[in-house]
């Protein structure tokens, strides 16, 4: 076929999708309801496009992925920030407040690893009912759960039809692909279907097709499946390296699931974080600072002291222990000068 396909995406990929969500994530929809988009990234972006108009009001989580903020501040929208814990979004605090859209990661929050629980998970929902406002769900690493179920999406207990939920295959298999996918309301099918094709037509066929048959034979979850013991062990290699060079000198947060972990270094103050990570990265070890989540600086932060992103999905133990070594190195050296990195413990 060399014409154009349809913006929603190929029919054979999105049936496959309607059943593996249904398995893998407890996602209850139909197959029109899918949209296949390129990434997560253009998922968003449409969802800002299509529901959110400049002036109004977006609530997002603090801290949480930055190009998700970017997306909405580009749209003009009115941003919002709410708290997160060893749980996820604070839902507490969401009484009184109205706004067009809210965005979550309840499944995983990112950058924290917090797990929204079925308590917080309904009164957001009883919030979104009740203010007629949309969640968008971004479920952008649901599948990498360990020593447990993945835990079911918000989507699959939403009765009302307010939450988007928004998946992607660049953690599982390459962020090269381009591809993710919408879940939404039925009733805003017809409009995104239209944004889609008046964004870029629609995704290659071809790879459509192709990760239609991975799914539909069994190969794609065999293969999440493999990926996920991998980066168990990578989880496990991360959390011993740590523990062996840096023994008491960091807190490890949201390791339970997801490709990454927030090393929390006690004896670095928070005013350093950049130039541990510019020392860091000066001696070959790639981390990045939490601090550039947090759009309303020291507001809702826990911590005093400097914080680390440390993904281990592409490494291999070997690279893993030989980077906590150099990065142990690093603050060792810092403590040692007594000059910047020299700061009180975290504030719990």
């Amino acid at each position: 076929s060399l014409s154009y396909d349809a913006p929603e995406g190929e029919p054979a990929l999105r049936m496959a999708l309607q059943g593996y969500l249904r398995r893998a994530r407890g996602l209850v929809c139909s197959a029109d309801q899918i949209v296949v988009v390129q990434g997560s990234q253009q998922a968003i972006d449409l969802c800002a496009r299509v529901l959110v108009d400049p002036g109004e009001t977006v609530l997002m989580e603090e801290p949480c992925y930055l190009m998700a903020r970017r997306v909405f501040e580009a749209q003009g929208a009115c941003l919002q920030e709410m708290a997160v814990d060893e749980q996820g979004l604070d839902t507490s605090a969401l009484a009184g407040r109205q706004a067009r859209l809210a965005y979550v990661t309840p499944s995983h929050q990112f950058p924290l690893g917090g797990v929204l629980p079925i308590g917080r998970r309904q009164q957001l929902l009883a919030w979104a009912r009740a203010t007629g406002a949309w969640i968008l769900e971004d479920d952008y690493d649901g599948e990498f759960r360990y020593g447990l179920r993945p835990i079911d999406a918000l989507q699959s207990i939403d009765e009302v039809g307010c939450v988007i939920h928004v998946g992607t295959f660049s953690k599982a298999l390459s962020p090269q692909m381009r591809m993710g996918y919408l879940v939404l309301p039925p009733s805003l099918v017809p409009v995104f279907r239209e944004a889609r094709r008046l964004a870029d037509r629609h995704a290659p066929r071809l790879d459509q097709l192709v990760l239609a048959a991975l799914i539909e034979d069994g190969s794609y979850e065999r293969h999440v499946r493999a990926a996920r013991r991998r980066n168990e062990g990578r989880r496990a290699a991360l959390l011993q390296a740590l523990e062996r060079h840096l023994p008491g000198a960091v807190q490890a947060e949201g390791s339970a699931s997801g490709l990454h972990v927030v090393a929390w270094v006690p004896a670095v103050h928070q005013r350093d974080e950049i130039a541990l990570v510019r020392l860091a990265r000066e001696r070959g070890v790639g981390v990045r600072p939490i601090s550039p989540l947090y759009a309303a600086g020291d507001a809702h932060r826990r911590q005093s002291c400097a914080g680390l992103v440390l993904g281990y999905a592409s490494l291999q133990p070997q690279a893993i222990e030989q980077g906590v070594r150099r990065l142990a190195g690093v603050v060792r050296d810092g403590q040692k000068k007594g000059g910047a990195f020299e700061a009180p413990p975290c504030r719990r």
